[in-house]
Formats: structure tokens, sequence, C-alpha cells
């Protein structure tokens, strides 16, 4: 049940960055798009890496007292997203937060929406995971 309840919760919050919170951000333009940006990513690194640590380890337990192979592909897929995080998103998060990236610059647009669709696949990555977990928890 823990290692669910935290696939779902991060999956939940990454769909919501990806669908609502992120292009919302853009629709404000980009100087205000990155001043959002930092303060939105400080709260929301620290939530979704405490669920996908959390998850990833209740998903190992649960694998390693049940045999359940299930819980290991899920707690892997979930897992998976704390290295994505820090050798794939981590080089555009830190050129989003430099304090000498002009907003108005094409380089700032193209950050942001590189962002987003970065994002995008850690919200697929946890949904798999959820969804790996309820499939496994229904049968």
């Amino acid at each position: 049940m823990v290692a669910t309840a935290c696939a779902g919760s991060f999956a939940g919050a990454a769909i919501y960055v990806t669908a609502v919170e992120h292009p919302a951000r853009l629709s404000c333009g980009n100087a205000l798009a990155l001043r959002e940006f930092a303060p939105s990513y400080q709260r929301g690194a620290m939530m979704q890496a405490s669920l996908a640590i959390a998850g990833t380890s209740a998903a190992i337990v649960t694998w390693w007292r049940s045999g359940d192979v299930a819980f290991l592909v899920g707690g892997l897929l979930l897992g998976a997203v704390v290295p994505f995080t820090l050798l794939v998103i981590f080089p555009t998060n830190h050129r989003l937060l430099a304090p000498d990236l002009d907003p108005d610059s094409a380089d700032a647009a193209t950050l942001l929406r590189g962002w987003g669709a970065l994002h995008a696949l850690r919200s697929v990555m946890g949904a798999l995971a959820f969804g790996t977990f309820i499939v496994s928890a229904a049968r």
C-alpha cells in the first residue's frame, strides 16, 4: 500500500505539473515563468524525490517479501526517475535557475519548453509505476 500510495502521489503531482502548472507558467511569458520556476522547483523537487525514494523502497521490500515481480518492475520504474532527474533534467534546471539567464532570450524559451517535455517523461514513468502496482494489487 505504501508503494502504491507513493507512486500514485508522485504520478498525480507530476501529471499536474505537466498538464496544468507548466503550461500555465508558460502562458504568462518567459520572465514570469522563470520567476515562478525557482520556488516551484524547490518545493516540487523535495516532495517528488521523497515520494520516489519512499515508494521505491517500499516496492522493493514488497517484492522481497512476496516475490511479486510486478513490485520490482514498478519500483525500478519509480526509482528510475531519480537518476533521470539528476542526469537528464538537472542540467536544464541549472540553466533555468542561472541568475544571468535573459528571460527574453530564445534560449530561455527553448529551455522552458524543453523542461516541459522532459518532465512529461517523468510523469509517464510515475504513471507506469502506479499502474503496475494497481494491476498487481488487483490480481
